[in-house]
């Protein structure tokens, strides 16, 4: 081993150590920072140690989850390094690196904006993009600019690596259609579809020539099957598809998982079309790595949520669902998913304006909340901007005195609690920063493990 090098790594990992005894966080971070000050260049000779390569995902929704099914299914055969807490930047990725023992294969979940700098140093032999939704826009800008930087990206890498594209985005078919070999992954069930397309929905316009596209199906926001009328920029044929989709409410959704070695019925213990595109992209990204369909069917069907993402947690004799909402589509697949199963009677939703939710909190007027009004009688809204959160709501239709403003997270949830009735469940939906602080008061209260030590 290279002596420095080693040097280094010991410095990072007991950096790791004493942030978690000093109860400062889970080490997720601050390794990799730290190793970053040391040496930049650490992070490609980490990398480049690892005997079967790298694999990276990212998405502007799914990409933790998408990440811990793959890991479900690849951790049975190969030893990961993989940043299970979700901590997505370089110094994430290299915090994952340093803490890794004899790691065969690296797993990184990627940022967005960060994903070209995190391809550039971990030279990855496979990349798996999920989606592009409008979201952060004063941090990432416009969609297209990422998709530009991705495409970028992808014609740089070498002929041997593979990419894995959901086809039913415009912008990430256009990219895998550019290269040859490309996996796509996609939706073929029109009895899913929505009967037209959603408002808020992002890439309307044929990527080639401006035109707007015709849809045969359109499942979540602009994702589905889709052509232009002008220049017949149509999405890809599928290689790794899920056809005949059905939905269980809240609890589970099963689906016909077509590869090119053949078919197999997946059964998720999680919700939602939106973990269906998730499951498709873990089960094609894990095909592209060596995984059987057996490895991915077993890994997929054993799998449960990832941290916040429809995650339930007992407390005492109550439970709290937590669902992560964070832009306007991943928004309103949640609304949706409610409606389907049972919409809820009291809500707790959290809007928090911290660098990480972005700075711009407009995007929840673009989120349709109505669905969840018929039902509703009493929203509590909390986080930093409570107040904008319950006008929005109010704007909404729900009348005002069914509506609590309280900006404090904690009072938020003791008074959500206090009014759930016991063996009854409160519904949260906190963005990103609020999610987190929110976890932690459960942890504090002894009813769950730091995420950290959950993902160890």
């Amino acid at each position: 081993m290279h002596a420095p090098l080693a040097l280094e790594i010991g410095l990072a990992r007991a950096a790791a150590g004493l942030s978690r005894l000093a109860g400062a966080g889970g080490g997720t971070t601050l390794p990799g920072k730290l190793l970053w000050k040391l040496d930049p260049g650490a992070v490609d000779r980490l990398a480049a140690r690892l005997p079967q390569g790298s694999a990276l995902i990212s998405a502007t929704n799914g990409k933790t989850t998408t990440a811990a099914m793959a890991a479900r299914i690849l951790e049975p055969t190969v030893r990961l390094a993989h940043n299970r807490a979700g901590a997505n930047l370089v110094s994430g990725v290299a915090s994952a690196l340093v803490v890794a023992r004899d790691a065969e294969l690296g797993l990184f979940e990627v940022d967005e904006a960060a994903l070209p700098e995190v391809a550039r140093r971990v030279s990855p032999r496979a990349i798996s993009l999920g989606n592009l939704f409008r979201d952060q826009l004063d941090r990432y800008g416009e969609l297209e600019l990422v998709a530009q930087r991705w495409r970028e990206l992808v014609s740089r890498l070498p002929a041997g690596a593979a990419l894995v594209a959901n086809g039913d985005d415009p912008q990430l078919g256009a990219i895998a259609a550019d290269r040859p070999g490309s996996v796509v992954f996609g939706l073929d069930d029109p009895r899913q579809a929505s009967p037209a397309l959603q408002h808020a929905a992002d890439s309307k316009w044929c990527v080639r020539c401006g035109t707007p596209y015709e849809y045969a199906a359109a499942y979540i926001g602009h994702l589905g099957d889709y052509r232009c009328p002008a220049c017949g920029h149509a999405r890809p044929p599928l290689d790794v598809a899920a056809r005949e989709i059905e939905l269980d409410g809240l609890e589970r959704v099963s689906f016909e998982l077509v590869t090119p070695e053949g078919s197999t019925r997946v059964e998720l213990r999680l919700p939602g079309l939106y973990n269906v595109y998730n499951a498709l992209a873990a089960a094609a990204l894990s095909r592209s790595l060596g995984a059987s369909l057996e490895d991915i069917t077993a890994g997929l069907q054993g799998f449960s949520a990832a941290f916040g993402r429809f995650e339930r947690i007992q407390l005492e004799d109550r439970s709290l669902l937590v669902l992560l909402i964070k832009n306007p589509t991943g928004a309103n697949e949640v609304v949706r998913t409610l409606v389907a199963g049972r919409a809820p009677k009291l809500l707790m939703v959290a809007l928090n304006d911290e660098i990480a939710d972005g700075r711009d909190v407009s995007w929840i007027w673009d989120v349709d909340f109505e669905p969840l009004l018929g039902g509703l009688e009493r929203l509590i809204a909390t986080g930093e901007r409570a107040a904008e959160l319950a006008l929005r709501f109010k704007y909404a239709g729900l009348p005002e005195e069914a509506i609590e403003v309280v900006p404090s997270l904690e009072k938020a949830l003791d008074r959500g609690l206090e009014l759930t009735p016991r063996g009854g469940e409160l519904t949260a939906l906190p963005t990103y920063t609020a999610m987190l602080a929110l976890r932690d008061l459960v942890v504090r209260r002894g009813f769950v493990k730091p995420y950290w030590e959950e993902a160890a």
